[in-house]
């Protein structure tokens, strides 16, 4: 018995020898997903996370002691805006992520419920709205605010109206 070896001659003919169709070499069989890279910055995933937990009732703010009075001094600044991230770092690989929080808890709330409670709501939040995969949350109770305590909003009134 012999052996036959048929070669073809034209391009077409070798695409459609190695399992290729014509559709795939213009790209219209492959999945959108595998057509381009997709990358998310690690401040939005920090603003995802800090919106997340500021849902959480028990949650009076974000940020440790000085983070919070440089961010209210740079809030009443004429043209600044807000920090939405204050207090909230992030790892971003390419399928997980890692988030830290420091975190101001309302007096008399559970802080051990408080803090699950946000631990799930930024999980949940992240992993919805990115893809990636959330490792860990570790949160730092760096307060307690007091119900006679002013908000840091309400420390130097309005000089405008």
């Amino acid at each position: 018995m012999t052996d036959t070896t048929v070669r073809p001659t034209t391009g077409e003919d070798q695409s459609l020898r190695a399992g290729k169709t014509s559709q795939d070499r213009r790209g219209t069989g492959t999945a959108a997903e595998s057509r381009g890279r997709t990358t998310i910055a690690d401040s939005v995933v920090e603003k995802i996370a800090a919106i997340a937990a500021r849902e959480v009732p028990g949650i009076h703010s974000l940020g440790a002691g000085m983070a919070r009075t440089f961010g209210a001094v740079r809030d009443r600044v004429p043209g600044g805006r807000p920090d939405v991230a204050r207090g909230v770092k992030v790892e971003v690989g390419e399928r997980q992520a890692a988030v830290d929080l420091d975190v101001v808890i309302e007096y008399g709330m559970p802080i051990i419920d408080v803090a699950g409670d946000a631990r799930s709501n930024v999980i949940s939040a992240v992993e919805r709205m990115t893809g990636l995969e959330v490792v860990e949350v570790n949160i730092a109770v760096d307060d307690v605010h007091l119900p006679d305590e002013e908000d840091e909003q309400e420390e130097t009134p309005n000089r405008v109206t």
